[in-house]
């Protein structure tokens, strides 16, 4: 699966009609899916196309945009929607000294309009409003929080919204509402959709609770083999990844290591897309309840059957009774358990992928059980080679967004270290990048986004899928699994782009 995409542009600045038409478009197409389309997410003035270059061409993708585009007709009128909001946000006196109004001006003046929803996204049902009133706009805090509180109002530019789940983020908090944006037990999960019109009420009361996870392992698996004694760091279960859910902020999720997963379904024989263990750094302990045929590739670590190590790459006989645990390498983070047949898991939006920020799935826990699908008789044994991690990771950038040769040279001078990282992204130290914000648009897999202070990120599976800051560069896709490997302190130099082509990444939709 390689998985590249392109932006459609309709306008240069927040405009009602032209974002009416671009949703338009989305869901022209979504009535009309092109096969080996993955992802489909509207911003304020552009809308960002994702293909599998594997399964259709760019060629094909073009053809079936510019036939829709020349089909589309005016737009609809998006519901009406009330949101009541109790105005409490912690940054609510600042934004009313920064503005030079009162604390009931900027209340009265933000609660006045009725906004437009451009866009959902970022986190799930993550809803982008405007345009703000002119006196309420002020850029982003330089500094973006690491956890803003669920339901939270904020104000940041020319635009407001809502955060549905704790998360980082970087704009004024002035606000609670009392209803929430997302809940995955819901029928409908998604409280607003692009196009709603949207009135926030000034009202009082306390905030909801926060959604609890949804649980997608049975709870009586039909042929249960593994049971967690002792759970990992981070033990998730994984398949490709979700799809289609970009335009309502869900993570694309799945296996970091995408190669590394496929070749642990691969040893088994099962579909590439198998739902299986993801493990990062620290393995769990466990029992088998009865006898199946694993297989386990990757980094990080090695499997011990009995306290015994299995070699790395290749699949393995569990008999009743077994124990399954594993020691760290010191070289990787993440390794990949499959069993024959693949785990048996319900699913969310297409994918039995865990999605911990989306509240969708949960980490192994002490107790769990792990089931096979459809369990199914193969030999152990079989294996391959695998590749040693280099030392100093060198990785292929292909011109982003928001390309420039200051960004890429910058990207490309000296070696960055990383330092720190989990499955949204990994924060880069080295040398200052030129950066800025922009009107919030879609975040491709593999973007180095730049932060205000110069400082890269590579956005990984979890990211937020919709965001305001530069792009210069994009992650070669074949580079990507060598990313998830990396450990903090670990050095990676980018190669500039140059003996790999040019890539457009934006059309104008005249």
């Amino acid at each position: 699966m390689t998985l590249i995409g392109f932006y459609l542009r309709f306008s240069e600045r927040l405009d009602p009609s032209a974002n009416a038409r671009l949703l338009a478009l989305v869901q022209a197409l979504l009535s009309d899916l092109l096969p080996g389309i993955s992802d489909i997410v509207p911003g304020y003035v552009n809308v960002y196309v994702e293909f599998d270059a594997e399964r259709v061409s760019r060629g094909q993708v073009e053809r079936w945009l510019k036939r829709h585009l020349r089909a589309l007709s005016g737009a609809g009128v998006g519901r009406q929607v009330e949101v009541p909001v109790r105005y409490d946000g912690i940054d609510l006196p600042w934004v009313a000294a920064q503005t030079g109004l009162s604390v009931e001006e900027v209340v009265r003046l933000h609660s006045q309009p009725e906004y437009r929803v451009f866009a959902t996204g970022f986190t799930p049902g993550f809803p982008f409003l405007g345009p703000l009133d002119e006196r309420l706009r002020l850029p982003r805090r330089s500094n973006p929080r690491p956890l803003v509180p669920a339901h939270a109002v904020a104000v940041a530019g020319n635009q407001t919204g809502i955060y549905p789940l704790p998360s980082p983020g970087g704009w004024h908090l002035i606000g609670t509402a009392l209803v929430p944006m997302y809940d995955p037990h819901r029928a409908e999960p998604f409280y607003l959709q692009a196009g709603d019109r949207v009135r926030l009420v000034r009202a009082e009361g306390p905030p909801p609770a926060l959604p609890r996870a949804i649980s997608l392992l049975p709870l009586e698996p039909r042929h249960p083999v593994l049971q967690v004694e002792e759970p990992g760091l981070l033990d998730l279960v994984v398949d490709q990844g979700r799809r289609m859910g970009g335009r309502l902020g869900l993570a694309m999720a799945g296996a970091l290591d995408g190669r590394s997963a496929r070749n642990a379904n691969a040893l088994l024989g099962n579909p590439a897309d198998a739902p299986l263990l993801e493990i990062t750094l620290k393995g769990p302990v466990l029992r088998v309840l009865s006898p199946v045929v694993a297989a386990f590739a990757g980094y990080g670590l090695v499997p011990l059957v009995n306290h015994e190590p299995v070699g790395p790459a290749r699949s393995f006989a569990l008999r009743k009774g077994d124990v399954l645990s594993f020691r760290q390498t010191g070289e990787g983070v993440r390794g990949y358990l499959a069993l024959a047949g693949g785990i048996e898991s319900g699913v969310f939006w297409g994918s039995a992928s865990t999605d911990v920020r989306g509240l969708i799935g949960q980490p192994l826990q002490a107790g769990d059980v792990l089931g096979v699908a459809a369990p199914k008789a193969v030999r152990a044994g079989f294996g391959f080679h695998q590749t040693a991690l280099p030392a100093q990771v060198r990785v292929r950038l292909l011109p982003g967004p928001q390309y420039s040769p200051e960004a890429l040279r910058a990207l490309c001078a000296a070696p960055f270290t990383l330092e720190s990282g989990d499955r949204m992204g990994l924060r880069l130290e080295g040398p200052e990048v030129p950066g800025g914000e922009l009107i919030s648009e879609a975040t491709p897999l593999g973007a180095l986004q730049i932060t205000p202070q110069g400082q890269p990120i590579v956005l990984l599976n979890d990211r937020g899928r919709i965001g305001g800051y530069a792009k210069p560069a994009l992650v070669h896709p074949a580079d990507l699994a060598q990313l998830a490997q990396l450990r903090p302190g670990q050095r990676v130099c980018f190669v500039k782009p140059g003996s790999f082509g040019h890539w457009d990444t934006e059309y104008t939709v005249a």
